[in-house]
């Protein structure tokens, strides 16, 4: 019972933090759940489902907005997914049954959590930077598809391997790859890649026994009417004071993680 309720409050806690600032979901989420002592394998397994059930919403309200890109939707799921399905094969058959992959999933995790909060930081500077920079080309702009693929690749394998991602991490590309975007757009087909290769993943997570339905069903509970919150508070409160200190947050924890494992 008392693990019930703190999954409904890390729910909404979490819910709160993506309502307010966009970024949270997987990078806040697994991270809590396994310092609660969830082990590795359940949180990142829960987390990825937990996730394209709380965005698919969000993806229906982009797709009626006009605000989602199929096109690059495609494109990255045409490499996210296959990586995502090769990996969760990799884990079934590959990894003998008394080995504990747990370290390799917290350390994908952590080098994620770095990636992310990076991005969080100098999201704003990147936008702008690329937008000035727009007229200069440069191989990855003239080369946009190929990189998008091969992107949708890596973070096909990442994304399965430690929950974190496919929100701020492939928006930052997106917004890289083409500066030209509207930010709306941008979010719009974050949001809307990220369904289908969250669930994926989530489910070869289940098919590796590695989803948690009690913790899924708390997670759900909380963070649904608090995503609604933050996204109303949102207004209010400045980005510019939120995402430098949830930024930090993800670096300290991503540190830990990637360089100090066996210390939790």
């Amino acid at each position: 019972m008392i693990d019930l309720v703190f999954y409904i409050v890390a729910g909404a806690g979490v819910g709160l933090a993506v309502g307010l600032t966009g970024v949270g979901g997987g990078s806040l989420m697994t991270p809590l759940l396994i310092l609660w002592g969830v082990p590795e394998k359940i949180a990142i397994g829960t987390d990825l489902l937990y996730a394209a059930a709380t965005k698919a919403s969000a993806m229906r309200s982009h797709n009626k907005q006009g605000t989602v890109r199929w096109k690059l939707v495609i494109t990255l799921a045409a490499g996210s997914i296959p990586a995502s399905l090769v990996t969760t094969l990799i884990i079934r058959f590959a990894i003998p049954e008394d080995l504990d992959y747990g370290p390799l999933l917290t350390h994908s995790l952590g080098f994620m959590l770095i990636l992310t909060a990076f991005v969080v930081f100098f999201k704003s500077r990147l936008q702008k930077g690329h937008s000035a920079n727009d007229s200069a080309g440069g191989w990855f702009h003239r080369n946009a598809t190929p990189v998008t693929f091969f992107a949708g690749i890596l973070l096909g394998t990442f994304v399965t391997l430690s929950s974190v991602g496919a929100g701020a991490f492939c928006a930052a590309l997106l917004l890289v790859l083409y500066p030209r975007l509207p930010a709306l757009q941008v979010v719009g087909t974050d949001i809307a890649h990220a369904v289908p290769l969250t669930l994926i993943a989530g489910l070869g997570h289940l098919w590796n026994n590695n989803v948690d339905f009690q913790l899924l069903f708390g997670l759900l509970i909380g963070s649904l009417p608090a995503v609604h919150l933050g996204s109303k508070l949102a207004v209010k409160v400045p980005n510019s004071i939120l995402q430098p200190i949830l930024a930090s947050i993800l670096l300290i924890i991503g540190v830990k993680f990637a360089f100090f494992a066996g210390a939790h």
